[in-house]
C-alpha cells in the first residue's frame, strides 16, 4: 500500500473522528471503499491509530468483523496514563518517544517547551551509551519515569 493510500485512509478516519470521539466501522467495507485488502486497513490502524498517537483501537476479525477507534483524552483520567505506561515496552525508539510526547502536548499534559526539553534528553547523542539497545532501554526508563510523574500530578489535581 502506498503512503498516499495510507494517508487517504487516515484522513478519512480522522474526518469521521472529528464528528465523534468514537467510530465503529466494518473492516471489509472500509477496505472495499478504498480498494485495498483488509490487512492493509490493519496496517493503518497499527501505524496511525495507536495509543501513542492518542487512540484506542478495538478490532474483531471475521465475517462480521469491525474496527472501533476511540480518541483518548489523557487528561480525563489517570487510568489513561496507566494505559500509555503499559504500552511502553522495555525499549523505546526516538520515533516512539516523539509520538508519545506529541500526544502529551496535544492533551496539554506537557507544554511544547517541556516536550522540547524531553526531546533533548531522549536524543541519541544524549543517550549515547554502549549500544543501540541500551540507548532504547534508557529512553524507555526515562519515559516511564516521566509518565509516572505526570500520573501523580494528574491524581493530585
Amino acid at each position: 500500500m502506498t503512503n498516499n493510500m495510507s494517508d487517504q485512509i487516515e484522513a478519512y478516519l480522522k474526518a469521521l473522528l472529528a464528528e465523534s470521539d468514537q467510530i465503529e466501522l466494518n473492516r471489509s467495507a472500509l477496505a472495499e471503499r478504498f480498494d485495498v485488502v483488509p490487512s492493509q486497513i490493519n496496517y493503518v490502524m497499527r501505524s496511525r491509530f495507536s495509543l501513542e498517537n492518542g487512540y484506542v483501537v478495538v478490532s474483531k476479525r471475521g465475517g462480521r468483523g469491525f474496527v472501533r477507534i476511540e480518541r483518548v483524552h489523557l487528561r480525563r483520567e489517570a487510568e489513561q496514563l496507566d494505559a500509555l505506561i503499559d504500552q511502553i515496552g522495555p525499549v523505546v525508539t526516538i520515533q516512539q518517544s516523539e509520538a508519545i510526547l506529541a500526544c502529551l502536548v496535544r492533551d496539554q499534559l506537557l507544554t511544547e517547551h517541556e516536550a522540547e526539553l524531553m526531546r533533548t534528553m531522549f536524543d541519541k547523542d544524549a543517550l549515547a551509551v554502549t549500544g543501540f539497545t541500551a540507548e532504547n532501554r534508557l529512553r524507555a526508563r526515562l519515559l516511564h519515569r516521566l509518565l509516572h510523574r505526570l500520573k501523580f500530578e494528574s491524581e493530585r489535581d
